[in-house]
């Protein structure tokens, strides 16, 4: 119930908004009454913010003065849930700013607020733990700030929020797992300094799209029950991540994914076959691993596969249909016949090195001891 609703408030937020767009003049917006205590909190809130801002070049806060914060640039109101009668900030979109500044505790009297963007800024601290009192918020951009400290755990006390994007900043330290347990609709982490190692909670996730990448000190493996994320997930990018791992063949059950990101990482073996099976995929990058192997040509006779980049691989063989892909990439490989490609020593190098075997998660296994030597006893004299 709270989830539709918070969905409710978020489209009444979305109609509202272009309104500002239109060419045509816009009624003065009325007074606020003056026991509105919801109004009554935004403002105290929003005057702590504009204290904080130490920097805003394009003034866009010049305007921020006396109660009516309806009137305030990039605030937006509209009605409350729980009251016909009571209007409530509902959204602060501060895109694009360039402003600079922290962002303070007081952001959590802004209870009713369903969207909060403020990528492309300069705020750096962390993210008030305050936020996690606000429990209508269905989608926050913090992206492209400076932000730091840990994972913001507040985040995961949101009830309803879907869209959590926190890219490009300085955050650092584990990504907990529930954040992959917690029912959202987009993840965007990628471009911080977290450090931690992709888990079986990952699959978990119900995300359509999930973005790690370039978290070079993410590791770990690709795991087997990444299948099971097959009801929901249209992206998944993990380049530069930091993965030593095998593709494993349940990665095929996918067959909703569009874009499979997973170059510039140590990931070894073949290219399962059961990718073919992924018929909703447009692009696929492979490229800047340690594969080998053959290009398995129901990959290439994907029906939608628009851009297919497995260069910088080992790979020996791919299967004419795979020319016919509209844009490939095979350069830097072992292919003959095909231009660009890895001098000969270097692939002979790599062909004669000892095969890597993953064990049922995904992860390398180690080899195999040889058997023991039979050597007889010495003899007795």
């Amino acid at each position: 119930m709270m989830r539709s609703t918070a969905a409710v408030f978020l489209a009444m937020v979305v109609v509202a908004t272009p309104l500002l767009a239109s060419s045509q003049p816009m009624p003065a917006p009325p007074a606020p009454p003056t026991n509105n205590s919801r109004l009554e909190k935004a403002y105290v809130a929003l005057q702590a913010l504009k204290r904080a801002i130490t920097e805003d070049p394009k003034n866009l806060t010049h305007n921020w003065c006396g109660p009516d914060v309806c009137s305030y640039y990039g605030v937006y109101c509209a009605t409350a849930l729980d009251d016909p009668c009571a209007r409530t900030v509902a959204s602060v979109d501060l895109n694009h700013g360039d402003l600079a500044g922290t962002l303070p505790e007081e952001l959590g009297l802004l209870t009713n607020l369903a969207v909060f963007h403020l990528n492309s800024n300069r705020f750096c601290g962390t993210l008030p733990d305050s936020l996690r009192s606000l429990h209508l918020l269905h989608e926050i951009d913090v992206s492209n700030n400076q932000l730091s400290g840990s994972f913001p755990s507040q985040l995961l006390c949101l009830p309803n929020v879907q869209y959590v994007d926190i890219r490009f900043n300085n955050f650092c330290g584990e990504v907990p797992a529930a954040v992959f347990e917690k029912k959202i609709d987009a993840l965007f982490i990628n471009n911080n300094h977290f450090e931690f190692t992709l888990s079986e909670s990952f699959s978990k996730s119900t995300a359509s799209v999930i973005v790690l990448a370039n978290l070079p000190r993410l590791g770990g493996c690709l795991p087997s029950s990444i299948g099971d994320m097959a009801g929901t997930l249209n992206e998944l990018i993990l380049l530069n991540s930091g993965i030593s791992s095998c593709i494993p063949p349940e990665i095929g059950k996918l067959d909703k994914l569009t874009v499979l990101d997973l170059s510039f990482n140590n990931i070894t073996g073949t290219l399962p076959d059961s990718i073919g099976n992924m018929k909703a995929l447009e692009q696929l990058n492979i490229a800047h691993n340690r594969l080998s192997g053959e290009i398995p040509e129901s990959i290439c006779a994907l029906p939608h596969l628009k851009n297919f980049t497995y260069s910088n691989n080992f790979f020996c063989g791919e299967p004419h249909r795979c020319l016919e892909v509209p844009h490939i990439d095979d350069r830097q490989n072992c292919i003959a016949g095909r231009p660009d490609q890895r001098p000969g020593e270097q692939c002979i190098e790599f062909l004669h090195q000892p095969p890597v075997h993953c064990d049922a998660h995904g992860c390398f296994a180690p080899p195999s001891p040889p058997p023991p030597v039979y050597a007889p006893p010495p003899p007795v004299y």
